[in-house]
């Protein structure tokens, strides 16, 4: 049942966000997470701080080592990968397949839910590895390491929380599903922590952030309205890619 008290913020919710969002072994209460799942969006973002960290310190450590920066991008890149479980490649690959493979909403979701990948999802994982691996090692050759990964990852998760409150599920069952709908107030405080990370970490950045974070979760809401008529976890996930893809873009005309 969804937790109907009032929307507070609550330290435990950090270890439920972390818990569903990553494989990282954190003891939590599965009942108490699954009853506090839609208030507790609010901290997606703070997990994308403590993942994006453990990448940029991945990316740090190969530099210390004496590992070329363009490879130091690919092994932190890779470790965000197994640190998540791959669920937000997952999602992209899905959405591409379903979106595009698909003549109707029904047909789609059933594409999406298929655990095979088509021309699609193979283009779009390439495509988005590619562009993410290129540019975090310019970002690193800049010396940006630290606040590109650390937002990026934050802003990237805060940008799924907009997704699953302006649109409905697009079916019955599914991981987005189970998580609900949150209210308003859990979903601007996580925004409001992302965008105090950005302001604290990389000021000048802000602004191509926020207009380009926007861009881009506005444009998914619009097609996944147009094509499902509503959201998914696959949905979630191609959001959180999508952003992160190109935020680490637009940080890059920052530095170059």
């Amino acid at each position: 049942m969804p937790d109907t008290a009032a929307p507070t913020p609550r330290l435990r919710d950090i270890a439920a966000a972390l818990g569903l969002l990553s494989r990282l072994p954190i003891p939590i209460d599965p009942a108490r997470a699954t009853a506090r799942s839609a208030q507790a969006v609010w901290a997606y973002p703070v997990a994308g701080l403590v993942l994006g960290g453990l990448a940029a310190a991945v990316a740090q450590i190969a530099l210390w080592l004496g590992i070329p920066a363009m490879l130091a991008a690919a092994l932190a890149l890779i470790s965000l990968v197994i640190l998540t479980g791959a669920m937000h490649e997952d999602g992209l690959a899905d959405t591409a397949d379903g979106l595009w493979g698909g003549w109707d909403a029904p047909r789609r979701l059933e594409i999406m839910k298929d655990s095979r990948i088509g021309v699609y999802g193979v283009m779009a994982l390439v495509g988005s590895f590619t562009l993410r691996w290129h540019a975090l090692g310019l970002l690193i050759v800049a010396g940006a390491t630290w606040p590109a990964m650390l937002l990026t990852a934050s802003l990237s998760r805060a940008a799924m929380l907009p997704v699953m409150a302006r649109l409905p599920h697009a079916r019955a069952t599914g991981l987005s599903h189970s998580v609900g709908r949150p209210d308003n107030m859990p979903t601007l405080i996580g925004l409001a922590i992302a965008l105090a990370a950005t302001l604290i970490l990389w000021p000048a950045a802000a602004l191509p952030l926020l207009v380009v974070g926007s861009l881009v979760t506005f444009a998914v809401i619009a097609i996944a309205r147009a094509k499902i008529g509503g959201q998914t976890g696959d949905i979630l996930g191609a959001t959180q890619t999508l952003t992160e893809t190109a935020l680490l873009i637009t940080l890059t005309t920052l530095v170059t």
